[in-house]
């Protein structure tokens, strides 16, 4: 899913200004991004599959990155609750779902943003929780 996320920035940045660069303030650009494409699918009534895919595995390598998180295939009982084969396991152990996170940020608007979900979420490594603050916003 690293290479998933890193061809997507590559695909999405080439040709835009797109700040897409791993940090946790960047999620406040996948936020506004996900505004656009709920804006342009409302139009068309079609939901953007696979740029929520991109996005969903460009969050996941965030927290990989930022957070100590780890890709991992999730396990028939995971698969069954997330809805989605791979997630990332965080340092204490606890299973997230990026790809799930950002459908339903699409799905349901603001109250669902991608850099709250990071500010607030259990199980990063202290010392990149309290530095992330301080380097990204």
């Amino acid at each position: 899913m690293g290479r998933h996320a890193a061809l997507f920035v590559v695909r999405a940045t080439t040709g835009n200004r797109l700040p897409l660069d791993f940090s946790v303030a960047s999620l406040r650009i996948v936020d506004f991004v996900i505004d656009g494409l709920r804006k342009a699918g409302a139009a068309q009534e079609e939901t953007p599959r696979r740029t929520l895919l991109g996005l969903g595995a460009y969050v996941g390598e965030v927290l990989v990155r930022r957070a100590g998180a780890v890709w991992v295939d999730f396990d028939t009982e995971e698969r069954a609750y997330f809805r989605q084969p791979v997630g990332v396991r965080m340092p204490d152990g606890r299973s997230w779902n990026p790809l799930g996170k950002v459908v339903n940020r699409y799905d349901m608007g603001p109250e669902e943003s991608l850099q709250t979900f990071y500010l607030l979420l259990h199980g990063r490594r202290l010392s990149e929780a309290v530095g992330s603050r301080h380097r990204d916003g």
